[in-house]
């Protein structure tokens, strides 16, 4: 089992009663961090904290709409008050509303820049000022592919995470100096229950032809991923916009994998079937 050395380290997930922050929640957990929480559900925070202390790690979980500056802020106090310093933050929670452009809703925009934009700013504010105080701190945001590259039908959520990106880059210009990482991760589809209510089945065969790794993200891949830019082995790597994609923004022109050569004249010389 690969060490990441979260050891004895505080870390706050937001969205951490599912998903991606769920298994990153659980990842650090077993690399001996003690975890914090932030989540909608009272009822799903509780089932998670158990998952967690099942591990052996100190656990703790608060209910807070991240979009809310009194309940982070409130939310903030209570983690600050069970568990003093905070050493980390994985700023994961997000949402999506989907519609064409030309009828999207306001209050659906909103909502998603709300979470999705505002609610990681606030959280990188309120953990990252004690952070400033003491010199030292990782942050991680989730971002996506949908902020390098934009997807139809999701304009409050692509605007939002193409912000997001922006974001991470000016926080690491600013508090670099003291001593504060903050990165980012942009995931692929992954496996989670919020993409499979939101996205038809057949998006996801697609997905899977133009991705070298030939399969869709897994939640694991995505925690890997963030506590790696957590660990002192990325010590020197701030503001960076991580794919964690299984190579599919590597070319433009993927398809069955990378196996399709897309050449009249090596399919003549059978090169290769298509």
């Amino acid at each position: 089992m690969v060490s990441y050395g979260m050891n004895g380290k505080t870390v706050v997930v937001t969205g951490g009663a599912s998903g991606i922050g769920r298994a990153t929640a659980l990842a650090l957990a077993r690399d001996g961090a003690r975890v914090a929480i932030m989540d909608l559900s009272e009822e799903d925070i509780a089932i998670v904290v158990e998952e967690l202390r099942g591990t052996g790690a100190e656990a703790f979980g608060v209910a807070a709409d991240v979009a809310s500056p009194e309940a982070v802020a409130a939310a903030a106090d209570a983690i600050f008050t069970g568990f003093g310093e905070v050493d980390g933050l994985v700023a994961c929670a997000g949402t999506s509303a989907a519609s064409p452009a030309e009828d999207h809703l306001v209050e659906d925009w909103n909502r998603v820049m709300g979470v999705n934009l505002l609610g990681a700013f606030l959280c990188c504010q309120v953990f990252g000022r004690p952070m400033i105080s003491r010199r030292a701190g990782a942050i991680v945001v989730i971002g996506s592919l949908d902020g390098i590259g934009a997807h139809a039908g999701r304009i409050a959520y692509s605007t939002s995470k193409f912000a997001v990106h922006g974001m991470v880059k000016n926080l690491a210009l600013e508090w670099g100096r003291h001593n504060i990482r903050i990165n980012c991760v942009a995931p692929t589809i992954v496996d989670t229950p919020l993409v499979r209510r939101g996205l038809p089945d057949y998006f996801f065969d697609v997905i899977t032809d133009r991705t070298p790794a030939g399969r869709i993200g897994h939640v694991e891949d995505i925690a890997s991923a963030v506590l790696s830019l957590m660990s002192d082995a990325s010590s020197y790597l701030n503001g960076v916009i991580l794919p964690v994609d299984g190579g599919l923004t590597a070319g433009f022109f993927n398809r069955l994998g990378g196996a399709d050569l897309q050449s009249k004249k090596l399919m003549e010389t059978g090169v290769y079937q298509p």
